[in-house]
């Protein structure tokens, strides 16, 4: 295959940044897009070029750090990370556009790589819990209804990547947010927080900037592990139950 890339480069966060177009050949259907980007990488060393900057880590569809925006969509045009989306979902003579993430609670570091650390504050405030666990308890020790098993386990898939911010029109982080909040707050462990929690990390949240919530639903179609929209509104409920009890006091 032979594509022609058009390739947001950015020296830093204090520099404007621009599209470079390349060109690349030989490129195998069954390649990942990561490593479509090594083989071009791979030729601007040998050409004496700084070589195109982008996160990744695990490349198996588990970390998120492989956060691009392809031809305006989060991760591409399949519903998975960059790393496990192929070559074969584009065709021979494609131009396609490469971006980083863009949201305001995510500078651009260099390139296509941005600081995603707002996400790790609003994990910091609270998405943990304070009861001592010590080592892995029975099975049966503490009895959790198949139902929030299920939710739980359904909300803990969030890797953290920030497609759901690239993809909102707002740049609102509503969907990583209420993910860790309803994985913890349904289950007995994350019982002692549930209030606390809600109200800490929606204020860190809003607090790192990000967009507000107008429930467009882009969030969820972009999320490569099909984090549902409602979970926005199981966090908007708990939200409104801790601002009334932290009223009451």
């Amino acid at each position: 295959m032979r594509l022609t890339l058009r390739v947001w480069r950015q020296r830093n966060a204090d520099t404007d940044g621009a599209m470079s177009t390349y060109e690349v050949d030989g490129i195998s259907p069954d390649m990942s897009f990561l490593e479509m980007l090594d083989v071009l990488n791979e030729r601007l060393i040998v050409e004496g070029e700084d070589p195109v900057a982008f996160d990744h880590d695990c490349r198996e569809g588990i970390c998120g750090a492989c956060s691009l925006v392809i031809n305006g969509d989060a991760h591409g045009p399949e519903r998975t990370t960059t790393c496990q989306l192929h070559m074969r979902s584009f065709r021979d003579g494609d131009t396609i556009d490469i971006e980083p993430w863009r949201a305001a609670a995510f500078p651009v570091i260099k390139d296509l790589v941005v600081d995603r650390s707002a996400f790790d504050r609003i994990i910091q405030a609270g998405g943990y819990v304070t009861a001592p666990t010590g080592a892995a308890p029975e099975a049966h020790a503490t009895p959790v209804p198949k139902p929030d098993a299920d939710f739980a386990f359904e909300h803990a898939e969030c890797i953290g990547c920030g497609a759901c911010v690239a993809a909102c029109p707002n740049g609102a982080a509503m969907l990583f947010t209420s993910a860790k909040v309803n994985h913890l707050n349904v289950l007995p462990q994350g019982a002692p927080e549930r209030e606390t929690r809600v109200l800490d990390m929606v204020a860190q949240m809003d607090a790192e900037g990000f967009g507000g919530c107008t429930l467009a639903g882009e969030c969820a179609t972009a999320c490569p592990k099909g984090i549902p929209l409602f979970s926005i509104t199981g966090m908007n409920k708990e939200w409104l139950r801790a601002t009334r009890k932290a009223g009451k006091r």
